[in-house]
């Protein structure tokens, strides 16, 4: 079953890289934006805000964050009620990808919003926020229609030269690619990993990285059908496109891949592989192959309020 993406459209930045990559889908997809942070340096005059306040907690964790998030939630249902899609941009490895995305996806499904998310994976190294961006993603997964998920660890991990900036770029660009073809592309309504290479190399080279990201995120038998987009088609000679859709056709499946061509200065791959069954990030939070009709507080996930108590003395 594929998403269907029907108008009008708004796009949901959450935090700093989400609004960046909120503001840039604005663009693309000809739409609205709203941005909803806890820091006031990602509200942008561009579009539409909503600042989500923690009080005078500076260093607020995940779970207050969540917590202040419910606190306008009506101003958020507000917002989304005069559109049909909701594209959610969140960077799961951030404090408010991970506190906010939840909230989000649980007030879209109980508004019946079409939603396709992008979630943002951390590198291995940030172990602190490995289990949160678990948590949250096993939410986001079960409120939307459509989840796009791409891994930063493995980008780095098939590029250990790669800085992470460079990463966050790379990632970045790689959205952007399949955000400007949701209205001519038919993307799976199953989990699907994001995977693309470092720029300056062969297409080959690049087919090759992506592939090995895909499959450090997910088994070979857990991937149904895969999206090939080709960047900068437009300009590769034909043979070099036979070739790579011919060495792709055998490692996917022939009838599991489609090209997508562009004109662009750079020219690299772009894969889109819908997943059936589990991923890595099933793992990064031990609780999470729990099934939800065993687990006592799955109808709200975990948050915390900044309850003030005045404690004069203990003994």
């Amino acid at each position: 079953m594929n998403f269907q993406i029907k108008e009008p459209i708004l796009v949901i930045g959450l935090g700093g890289v989400g609004s960046k990559l909120a503001l840039r889908a604005k663009e693309a997809l000809n739409s609205d934006c709203l941005i909803i942070s806890n820091d006031q340096k990602d509200i942008h005059s561009d579009c539409s805000s909503i600042k989500v306040s923690t009080g005078s907690i500076i260093n607020p964790s995940v779970q207050l964050i969540r917590g202040s998030t419910y606190v306008v939630a009506d101003q958020i249902k507000s917002k989304i009620s005069n559109y049909a899609t909701i594209v959610l941009m969140a960077n799961l490895a951030g404090k408010a990808g991970a506190a906010i995305s939840p909230v989000i996806s649980e007030i879209c499904r109980e508004s019946e919003k079409g939603l396709i998310s992008f979630a943002i994976m951390p590198f291995k190294y940030e172990k602190d926020r490995i289990f949160n961006s678990g948590v949250s993603l096993k939410r986001i997964k079960t409120n939307s229609e459509c989840t796009i998920v791409l891994d930063n660890d493995s980008l780095l991990e098939s590029n250990p030269d790669l800085s992470p900036n460079t990463c966050y770029g790379i990632a970045n660009n790689a959205i952007m690619h399949v955000v400007c073809s949701l209205s001519s592309s038919e993307i799976s309504t199953q989990t699907n990993i994001l995977t693309t290479s470092k720029d300056e190399q062969s297409l080959e080279e690049s087919l090759r990285d992506s592939l090995k990201m895909l499959y450090d995120n997910a088994p070979a038998g857990a991937v149904k059908r895969s999206m090939l987009y080709i960047v900068g088609g437009n300009n590769i000679p034909v043979g070099i496109l036979n070739s790579i859709t011919n060495l792709s056709s055998g490692i996917i499946g022939e009838s599991d891949y489609q090209v997508d061509s562009s004109s662009s200065d750079e020219s690299k791959v772009v894969m889109l592989s819908s997943i059936q069954g589990t991923t890595k990030f099933d793992k990064y939070d031990p609780l999470g192959m729990i099934p939800k009709e065993n687990t006592l507080d799955w109808t709200q996930p975990d948050c915390s309020i900044d309850c003030k108590l005045e404690l004069y003395q203990l003994e």
